[in-house]
């Protein structure tokens, strides 16, 4: 998340400038019409792979992709925008983000590398040093894999330095939060003594427990929740500012489009106010944060669509199981490094049957976190039962991660049409120790993106952010290596499920596109589709695998404008 801090700042004043514009660019031509010519186009469509220039409507809609010796024929008229020796790509789509998590994370302690506790409370003093007294402080991206114990922490470990004030930390994966033993004792004023006792968990989440008591680490959704609710709200003014970092941070990475997975109805109103103010640089496809207040609406008033063609929300997001770095993922055998342990289901086979079938009767686009091959087996089983026949290209539902997967399922996937959304960077995360979570045999179906591929089945890629860096070009990076920035391993991790820049572009762009039936919209350049696109100075397709998570963006365009620029 460091990293991204530069990339930030550059796009909060970039973004400026481009709304600002200047004659050479933000005139449209007499006819209405911008030619943009450059070193190479990669449009990501079959008919017409490269071409040197393209050019779009008032409207935002490109009218035509050849040569630029045709199209300045074709179009005398044109303003054009002579981009010199950059390498033109269809806009960048990540498949699964969240974008209010992601800019919250970026006001908040970045826990995100630090290698022993020792370095967390390092970093959350320096945090908490301009936050007002009994605030509570809160940060996000801690990871005890990176420690030299790979054991998870207590309260008692953040009480030394924090003896009064509430301590709330994420886990790098979002599925496991750390406390101090105020913020504990807090939870108990909101939910009673009872819940952090004994032996009691909620339902598809765990409470670590020392002795019959809370040790500060709660893994699941629900778990967490027991300690979150003590948490005061964030007012409206403090969302608008996170929404508004996300979005700066996004459109500044080459971003022109966001799956958000777990909107609720307050989060699609802020992002449609946005909207509404023109103030939304780039698409935001939202799922409804599983069976609450925005699906019910889905239900109740039918798909969202705004206007202007950057907000919707027509899908749910669901959750089968929690994640494995945390030994939350449900696994058909015990974990290798934690027997008895099979990780944790969600919901209940039937209670979980029960929603997908709503959903369907809704005419709601389903997708599934399910990263164990147990939860990614239950999330198969319920979507071969409620689609039927009907399985085919056109309900478009989605399995999110898909990280361990057996692999007589695999080609299940194909069979049921099932859409696997994947995260690149995961793999070349969790590549130091996922052969300790799952043993060496489980490995031949993890993060097995050639073999999905082989087998017919649809990928669409994103981050997950902030669990990892929203930059995609991290993720094409790990594509194609399955190496850390260091280039290790050499040759990379599990290497034969690489894949080419070619289909790492493609299942950030059009892989991405097909996920939200918006093909026929977005995700390729060519007549009748959106001028969203990105400007780089090098040509992905062409640079060493090892210089992909150092392409240069000079600019983000959505809709035919400018969103981001580098002046």
């Amino acid at each position: 998340m460091r990293r991204l801090l530069p990339l930030l700042i550059a796009g909060l004043l970039a973004q400026g400038c481009a709304q600002n514009g200047d004659a050479s660019t933000d005139a449209a031509g007499a006819d209405g019409v911008r030619l943009l010519v450059a070193e190479r186009i990669h449009t990501s469509d079959p008919s017409r792979p490269q071409a040197g220039a393209m050019a779009w409507d008032a409207d935002g809609r490109i009218v035509e992709v050849g040569s630029a010796e045709d199209l300045r024929s074709n179009w005398p008229g044109a303003e054009v925008v002579d981009l010199g020796d950059a390498v033109v790509v269809p806009g960048l789509i990540d498949s699964h983000g969240h974008l209010m998590s992601y800019g919250f994370s970026l006001m908040s302690a970045d826990l995100a590398g630090a290698l022993d506790k020792a370095e967390v409370i390092s970093r959350l003093q320096a945090f908490a040093a301009d936050l007002p007294e009994g605030a509570w402080l809160q940060g996000r991206g801690w990871d005890q894999n990176l420690w030299p114990e790979r054991e998870f922490p207590t309260a008692a470990d953040l009480d030394e330095a924090f003896p009064d004030r509430p301590v709330w930390l994420v886990r790098v994966d979002g599925h496991a939060g750390w406390g101090n033993s105020e913020a504990l004792r807090r939870a108990e004023a909101v939910e009673g003594a009872r819940p952090l006792a004994g032996d009691w968990h909620p339902e598809g989440a765990r409470i670590e427990r020392v002795d019959g008591q809370a040790s500060g680490v709660f893994v699941g959704g629900r778990a967490r929740a027991l300690v979150e609710r003590a948490i005061p709200e964030q007012d409206e003014a403090l969302r608008e500012q996170a929404l508004e970092r996300a979005l700066a941070a996004a459109v500044s990475m080459g971003l022109t489009g966001v799956h958000d997975m777990g909107v609720s109805r307050a989060d699609l109103a802020l992002f449609r106010r946005f909207a509404d103010e023109g103030r939304l640089p780039l698409r935001v496809a939202a799922y409804a944060a599983g069976d609450g207040d925005a699906f019910a609406d889905l239900c109740s008033n039918g798909l969202y669509t705004h206007d202007g063609g950057r907000l919707w929300m027509h899908g749910i997001k669901l959750f089968a199981d929690g994640a494995l770095g945390s030994r939350g993922a449900a696994l058909k055998e015990e974990y290798s490094d934690d027997p008895g342990n099979h990780g944790l289901l969600a919901y209940e086979p039937a209670a979980y049957e029960d929603i997908v079938r709503r959903a369907h009767e809704c005419g709601v686009q389903v997708t599934t976190h399910a990263i164990g091959d147990r939860g990614n087996r239950a999330v198969l089983d319920a979507y071969a039962n409620v689609l039927g026949d009907s399985a085919g290209p056109g309900h478009r539902w989605r399995i999110e991660h898909a990280q361990i997967v057996s692999v007589e399922d695999i080609p299940r996937f194909f069979a049921l049409d099932v859409i696997a959304s994947m995260q690149p960077t995961h793999a070349t995360s969790d590549m130091g120790w996922a052969g300790d979570r799952v043993g060496q045999e489980r490995l031949v179906g993890a993060y097995a993106w050639r073999s999905m591929m082989d087998a017919g089945v649809r990928l669409a890629l994103g981050s997950d952010f902030p669990v990892e860096s929203a930059d995609p070009r991290l993720g094409l990076y790990a594509a194609v290596t399955r190496q850390d920035r260091d280039g290790q391993p050499p040759g990379g991790w599990l290497p034969e499920q690489r894949m080419t820049a070619a289909e790492a572009l493609e299942g950030f762009t059009a892989g991405s596109a097909y996920a939200t039936r918006s093909e026929g919209e977005i995700g390729r350049l060519a007549p009748g589709l959106r001028a969203d696109f990105v400007v780089l100075g090098e040509d992905p397709l062409q640079v060493p695998a090892a210089q992909l998570d150092a392409l240069t963006v000079r600019a983000t365009w959505v809709d035919g404008e400018a969103v981001y620029e580098v002046r």
